[in-house]
């Protein structure tokens, strides 16, 4: 009886010790850092220093604001691209489904770094891009991507493009075709039962998509850094900054906790804003 009591406990133990060595100690000791004052030179003291928050929100709100805004035209550009992919990879790909998801996954078999310089490569003023339209006289000489806020979502969209597809993907997947069959026998027409039948069935998998992406597209610093420009600046570029380049490790710390506090907000209205309980029920059907 005790074995079995244990049982459960045990096989949760490995995972729980790796989130508490990974995370939760380490978000502790720079929630701790996040209220301590002084230099790397002279060492941190905690002293409970709470108007770094208030200090770090006021001079990078700018690029904070930025970075929501970015993460959301990222996620609603997702959105829109993903779903026809994973509606015919679901419903018309047959038995080639696994192909196509294999070919959608295989660029990301390469570095994110990579793909992105891949990116500035092919977005410079006469790259393959530009270039062309430019030699056509279809673009003025002076046209140019690199450095635009076009750019940086443009990096962040490709990106994260499977992180949207695969969950919708696994949402349209799970669809009876019985009950789409049931809708056109009731005179439904397509566009209706798709409205009325398929794309609430897959909310569940748009609402884990819209999790997957929009998170790390708001907090991503690489693409701005590589297809960006100083106007293009986002929170994360900030605090790599200022954890590796000033060194000012409580505002880095504070800016994360910022950033990670806004993030949960936005996701938490957003679970409401849908209904996660109407979506899990859906889901459960």
């Amino acid at each position: 009886m005790l074995r079995r009591r244990l049982a459960p406990y045990l096989l949760v133990l490995p995972g729980g010790l790796w989130l508490l060595l990974f995370f939760v100690v380490p978000m502790v000791t720079m929630l701790s850092l996040s209220l301590q004052e002084g230099d790397v030179v002279t060492g941190y003291v905690f002293t409970g220093h709470w108007q770094t928050y208030a200090d770090a929100i006021v001079n990078y709100r700018t690029q904070l604001v930025r970075s929501l805004a970015y993460g959301a035209v990222t996620t609603l550009i997702l959105i829109v691209l993903a779903f026809p992919v994973a509606y015919w990879i679901a419903f018309y790909a047959g038995r080639r489904k696994a192909t196509y998801l294999f070919l959608l996954l295989l660029p990301f078999f390469v570095s994110f770094v990579l793909r992105t310089i891949s990116w500035r490569q092919i977005l410079t003023d006469d790259g393959m891009v530009l270039g062309p339209l430019k030699h056509l006289g279809l673009l003025s000489s002076s046209a140019h991507i690199l450095g635009t806020p076009a750019a940086v979502i443009g990096g962040l969209a490709y990106n994260f493009l499977p992180f949207m597809v695969l969950p919708i993907y696994v949402a349209l997947e799970r669809i009876d075709p019985r009950v789409v069959e049931a809708a056109r026998d009731l005179y439904a027409d397509p566009a209706t039962a798709f409205r009325k039948v398929i794309f609430p069935l897959a909310l569940p998998g748009v609402f884990a998509g819209v999790l997957m992406t929009f998170v790390p597209a708001s907090s991503d610093y690489v693409n701005s850094a590589v297809l960006g420009s100083s106007s293009t600046t986002m929170i994360g570029q900030v605090i790599q900054s200022q954890y590796l380049t000033s060194s000012n490790y409580p505002t880095a710390s504070a800016l994360s906790f910022t950033l990670m506090a806004v993030l949960l907000i936005g996701v938490f209205a957003y679970a409401r804003a849908l209904g996660t309980e109407d979506v899990m029920k859906v889901a459960a059907r």
